[in-house]
């Protein structure tokens, strides 16, 4: 299948393949499961996979979930001969809460005065279409306000999102706040969830059903 596909993939210099390598490299050896996603075919995506319909951006491994790691090595081998997008899955070493490009400049700009100073900040990411991806600590579901409110994707086990330097038809996702800003920590979720509530308060977004005073999540500990 690839030899049929291949020259339509997208035609990367060597320094631009070793930095993609390079880069899902350093994802892995902190802790991220990465796993290769299809290669980018002028506006299409490729995964090499006989009869797979899916042209968006897509993993390439058919079995996914349980052939992402965490592995240099074997991570490095994936890109020594394809430009495959770069594809963290989510509800392991962090939960991703997406929202739209406002959103995520109100979230952003309200971290550096949280009550949780430093503790709210964590890695960003901003794909070409306008989506903003907040990495949050795993395992934290989404407040009964958010369940239901369509201004707010959560990303937990069996997702999965595109990290950078991947490139969509639309141009590189990119790190609004990259991991090494915020020193590979990430934020409790409801940190998150509590200032993003309040922005869609603020927008005259109404949100059901809402908790009572003493039944408001509460951040948890860091490890």
């Amino acid at each position: 299948m690839w030899g049929n596909v291949g020259p339509r993939v997208a035609q990367l210099s060597p320094i631009e393949r070793v930095r993609l390598r390079r880069i899902a490299v350093r994802y892995a050896v902190h802790g991220w499961e990465v796993t290769p996603g299809a290669c980018l075919a002028r506006s299409r995506f490729v995964c090499g996979r006989a009869g797979c319909p899916t042209v968006g951006c897509h993993p390439a491994l058919e079995n996914w979930e349980r052939g992402a790691s965490t592995d240099p090595a074997r991570v490095a081998t994936w890109w020594r001969s394809r430009p495959h997008g770069v594809l963290l899955p989510t509800g392991r070493a962090f939960d991703v809460l997406e929202v739209s490009a406002h959103l995520g400049r109100r979230l952003l700009d309200a971290v550096p005065g949280h009550p949780a100073g430093p503790g709210a900040r964590g890695p960003v990411v901003v794909t070409p279409t306008g989506r903003w991806m907040f990495l949050v600590r795993p395992g934290d579901p989404l407040r009964p306000e958010l369940e239901h409110c369509f201004h707010v994707v959560r990303h937990g086990t069996g997702s999965w999102i595109p990290a950078p330097p991947t490139r969509l038809p639309e141009g590189p996702v990119r790190w609004a706040v990259a991991p090494e800003q915020a020193r590979w920590q990430l934020p409790d979720s409801y940190l998150l969830q509590n200032t993003l509530i309040g922005a869609l308060r603020a927008d005259g977004v109404t949100l059901t059903p809402e908790l009572l005073p003493g039944q408001l999540p509460l951040p948890r500990r860091g490890h």
